[in-house]
């Protein structure tokens, strides 16, 4: 019988790798269920080509184009999910990869309809964890990270109880700067930032990964999910992006997990359950290389003063994955420098109402959002004071 597989976030990169994967065994799947925002020509070319049953856009000039183009058609185009209905069959696998506070509301929508969820939108972990890990135990739903660090993660603490770890290492590239000058950080361009020397990621990611708070907030992700000592994780930068965990044990033992630099690996490994020959899939032939880790320095990474920080109050984790997004979209749109995006978000942390919002519990969505507002709005109001 096919496996019924919804999307959420259909046209990113990890959507579009995923419809790559299915695609090569296209008769062992049934598409049930895409959505995205406003990438016309992807949009049209997957419904011509998966022609799923429900096709969500949220941008509403582009959902009235494509309503217009596809009226004929029996894909149902929809602006919004709450339009969507389900049959009383649950969805095999959905993967949510909506970037953004977006993603959170749909994921949880659909990890109450669905066997297994692979979960690649950081929000739904950083900020809604604590309602998706409690829908998923109640709707017997597998949740599986497929991010590359949390993935691997998984596969290493399999068989392992929390007393027998010593230290659990999320490796960084150290993206782009690396060997940069740090006198020379002022000058950084957006086009500079979005250069990764390893990964092919979306511009905001590529901008995080280059200031490492891009492994903050997956140190975040990971002590959410693997629910141990916060002192028991640590930073690594290795630059060769191919261990991307390593997990240290109190037997004296040592573990890592290695992949070449291609989210299709965790990816498809997900969808099969590590039942997979991947031959067909990829075309780089693993070559065992140097490998070198080290200590982020942190006059270079001033992210890393954020770690003991994380855990001082609940909604911590929010406030500074929701300022640190409005600071990376200004720098993205040349309003304020590469220097200023840690700079202004140290500010939001010394802000007077820091506290009484950090300490605000996320048990819903409606608290989620006040905490996400205020911290957007903070960090709006210090680009504002800071203009000039």
């Amino acid at each position: 019988m096919k496996k019924r597989v919804a999307i959420l976030g259909s046209t990113g990169s990890i959507g579009t790798t995923s419809l790559k994967i299915i695609e090569k065994k296209i008769n062992l799947f049934n598409i049930e269920f895409l959505s995205a925002n406003k990438n016309y020509k992807k949009i049209c070319k997957q419904i011509v080509k998966f022609k799923p049953k429900y096709f969500v856009v949220t941008n509403n000039k582009i959902f009235l184009k494509i309503k217009k183009k596809f009226k004929n058609k029996k894909t149902k185009i929809l602006n919004n999910y709450k339009q969507i209905i389900f049959s009383k069959k649950k969805i095999d696998i959905t993967i949510a990869s909506i970037p953004g506070i977006a993603g959170l509301e749909p994921t949880i929508n659909f990890t109450k309809i669905s066997k297994k969820i692979l979960l690649a939108n950081k929000e739904s972990i950083i900020c809604g964890w604590q309602i998706i890990n409690k829908l998923g135990k109640k709707n017997k739903t597998k949740i599986v990270p497929i991010d590359s660090e949390h993935f691997s993660i998984m596969k290493l603490l399999e068989n392992h109880k929390e007393n027998e770890i010593e230290k659990i290492y999320i490796t960084a590239s150290g993206g782009p700067f690396l060997y940069l000058s740090k006198n020379r950080f002022k000058n950084i361009k957006p086009s500079d930032a979005i250069k990764h020397p390893k990964w092919s990621m979306g511009k905001k990611i590529s901008v995080d990964s280059s200031t490492l708070m891009n492994k903050i907030l997956e140190l975040v992700e990971a002590q959410k999910i693997f629910p141990f000592d916060l002192k028991k994780y640590q930073i690594l930068i290795h630059p060769q992006s191919l261990v991307h965990a390593v997990v240290k044990l109190k037997n004296g033992i040592t573990k890592f997990l290695y992949h070449e630099p291609d989210m299709t690996i965790p990816i498809l490994n997900a969808i099969y359950d590590s039942k997979i020959d991947i031959t067909s899939y990829i075309n780089k032939k693993d070559k065992i290389k140097n490998l070198e880790f080290f200590d982020p320095d942190k006059k270079r990474f001033s992210a890393i003063k954020l770690i003991p920080k994380l855990n001082k109050y609940v909604s911590t984790p929010i406030i500074i994955n929701a300022a640190n997004e409005i600071l990376v979209d200004h720098f993205l749109k040349k309003k304020i420098s590469f220097t200023s995006i840690l700079r202004y978000l140290f500010l939001v942390l010394k802000d007077k109402n820091y506290r009484k919002y950090a300490i605000y519990k996320p048990i819903n969505l409606k608290n989620i959002y006040i905490i996400d507002q205020w911290a957007r709005m903070t960090a709006l109001k210090i680009v504002e004071r800071n203009k000039n």
